[in-house]
């Protein structure tokens, strides 16, 4: 089959075979490309889609992105039930078989170096959202009888407001200490967008944790011990995940 390689990760070589229905990125199955003590999973894409000029285009395309990065995600979630993957970013591609090869021997001794860090090693992602539980703008406010009434009310409603994000702030930073002495490393990423993750309340808390496989289910006990402790606070725990913030992958 002719086309574009679209890269999703490299590994050392490994025995189990991912599975027989697995396609990849436009639909093409996966395979992998060996280059000395290293395997560049791989398959084929269009250039019509993954050539320069539309790929820039199609990675504004919002329905495009969302099936592209579920298949993409679909591939590395598959290699990590086997082998430990460095993945590569979203749309990542070379010409040809020559060109992955070219890029895995300029970068080997990192890639080694880093799928060393990372072997038997797994990402779980940590969440918090601080309830909006302040809910006067909710409610019918009581009215003022006058105008210093009214600031008056303002004042007291913006300081409860400050008091919650000051406690959930406050608890997202000693729960983010807790996994941070568990994990062997571990990677603040700003809070998102609620707009576009569609997420309820202020994420005060989007953390990733590198731990090792062996010691998963303890991370999640830990985690799971933290949930409830503070009315308001929200924790969201998603994972296992191949290590993408620990990675170092900037290509």
């Amino acid at each position: 089959m002719t086309g574009l390689r679209y890269v999703y990760a490299v590994c050392r070589p490994f025995g189990t075979p991912l599975q027989s229905q697995l396609t990849g990125v436009a639909g093409d199955p996966p395979r992998a490309l060996t280059h000395h003590g290293l395997v560049a999973v791989v398959s084929h894409v269009p250039e019509r889609d993954f050539a320069e000029e539309p790929l820039r285009r199609h990675l504004e395309d919002l329905d495009w992105l969302t099936e592209t990065a579920r298949a993409h995600q679909g591939v590395i979630d598959a290699l990590t039930t086997v082998t430990t993957p460095l993945p590569l970013r979203l749309g990542t591609v070379f010409h040809d078989d020559s060109g992955v090869r070219t890029m895995m021997e300029a970068r080997e001794e990192d890639f080694l170096r880093t799928l060393d860090r990372l072997e038997g090693r797994v990402e779980w992602g940590v969440k918090v959202y601080a309830e909006s539980e302040p809910q006067e703008s909710a409610r019918p406010a009581q009215k003022a009888a006058s105008g210093r009434d009214y600031l008056r009310q303002r004042r007291l409603q913006t300081r409860s407001h400050e008091e919650t994000w000051q406690k959930a702030e406050a608890f997202s930073t000693r729960l983010h200490e807790e996994l941070s002495a568990f994990a062997e490393d571990a990677r603040l990423h700003p809070p998102q967008n609620p707009a576009l993750s569609k997420a309820t309340g202020r994420n005060v808390l989007n953390a990733a944790y590198l731990v090792p496989r062996a010691h998963s289910e303890e991370f999640v006990e830990l985690v799971d011990r933290t949930k409830g402790e503070m009315p308001g606070m929200r924790i969201e725990l998603t994972g296992p995940w191949a290590a993408y913030s620990f990675a170092g992958e900037t290509t």
